[in-house]
């Protein structure tokens, strides 16, 4: 499945991990994800030199390739929340996923989209988890 996995970058990095470990379990399941350098410890410089109109016609072809999108949601990031609307708008399912606990914008808690699937996890085994049961459904 093609996977675009949708993280903080300029927002704040705290979950890198978390970011890092969910991808190398989707790489490991044999899914596609165009976006899996955004998890690299080095996202900043890398982005850095790619302008940002690249940028964008890059992402939002990868988002129409998709199969479906996956966001860490933990930290505030206008990039993630317009990947997530944009995806959404094209009708791809999305999953949100959070740390319990976590202050999440209301524009996604408060979406009644049916596409849209929100949950909250308490570790990074139970993100994997609920990503893998969201793949198996789409």
């Amino acid at each position: 499945m093609n996977i675009y996995f949708a993280c903080s970058i300029t927002g704040g990095r705290e979950f890198e991990t978390v970011y890092q470990q969910l991808v190398s379990a989707l790489l490991a399941d044999g899914h596609e994800l165009p976006t899996a350098h955004l998890a690299e410890s080095n996202v900043m410089h890398m982005e850095q030199i790619i302008g940002a109109d690249e940028v964008y016609a890059r992402d939002i072809q990868w988002i129409r390739g998709c199969d479906v999108l996956i966001a860490e949601v933990s930290v505030p990031s206008h990039g993630v929340g317009y990947e997530i609307a944009y995806a959404l708008n094209l009708g791809k399912p999305v999953l949100c996923l959070s740390q319990q606990g976590r202050k999440v914008s209301k524009m996604i808690t408060g979406n009644p989209d049916e596409k849209l699937k929100k949950y909250e996890y308490v570790s990074v085994g139970d993100a994997i988890k609920i990503s893998r049961e969201f793949i198996a459904n789409h």
